[in-house]
């Protein structure tokens, strides 16, 4: 059964990379159908598709236009999986204030995350991309947010993270809430050097990591 199982789950991330969007909406309905695991398909199906696509995007074999394709057969698979997500009961909703740093509109990372935290109870307000430091900060403080978690798949906007923390620090918030980083240039080490509380490398990593900050174990 397992075996049957990922065996499916790498037709899924097969048919994402393969910018297959009806083959990708099949595979979906059968892991629905078989009553399997639609967090892992998602996460070693969908998510793995996408970081496979991203990979040859950045070996330039593939281009915009295929990485756009790509990420529409992923949606299409999330729209099939997500309302099979188990919610896990982790009591109170605790907030989260997601989106993309300003200077950056890649948000396919930043929603695969935000699926999985809500499908892991978590409230996650989502600011969108191309987000000033500040209106995380304000956004946070408005909704009274545990975490802020940030994105970027950029170099050149990787300094507006370190920003947000200088914001919370300059108006003596930072220990209101805790920060968590993640997109394809960052790193822990990163995360160190802005003083941010977690860094995680992909969406399933983030659920565990937000846990943890919360104090909810991994």
């Amino acid at each position: 059964m397992s075996e049957n199982q990922n065996q499916l789950f790498k037709k899924l991330s097969d048919a994402v990379v393969n910018m297959e969007e009806e083959e990708t909406v099949i595979l979906a309905n059968e892991v629905v159908l078989n009553h399997y695991d639609a967090y892992r398909a998602i996460d070693q199906g969908l998510a793995d598709g996408m970081k496979r696509a991203g990979k040859l995007f950045e070996e330039e074999e593939y281009f915009i236009p295929e990485l756009l394709m790509c990420s529409d057969a992923m949606y299409a698979g999330l729209e099939v999986l997500k309302s099979h997500l188990k919610s896990d009961d982790i009591g109170e909703k605790h907030k989260i204030v997601i989106g993309v740093i300003k200077g950056d509109t890649h948000d396919i990372g930043k929603n695969l995350v935000k699926i999985m935290l809500e499908a892991s109870g978590f409230e996650v307000i989502d600011l969108g991309r191309d987000v000033a430091p500040s209106d995380f900060v304000e956004k946070a403080k408005e909704v009274n947010a545990k975490i802020i978690a940030l994105s970027t798949l950029m170099t050149t906007t990787m300094d507006g993270m370190g920003e947000v923390i200088n914001i919370l620090n300059q108006q003596n918030i930072r220990g209101d809430f805790k920060v968590m980083v993640g997109g394809g240039p960052i790193s822990q080490s990163f995360a160190d050097k802005i003083g941010a509380d977690g860094y995680s490398a992909n969406a399933a990593e983030a659920v565990r990591l937000a846990r943890r900050l919360i104090g909810g174990g991994g």
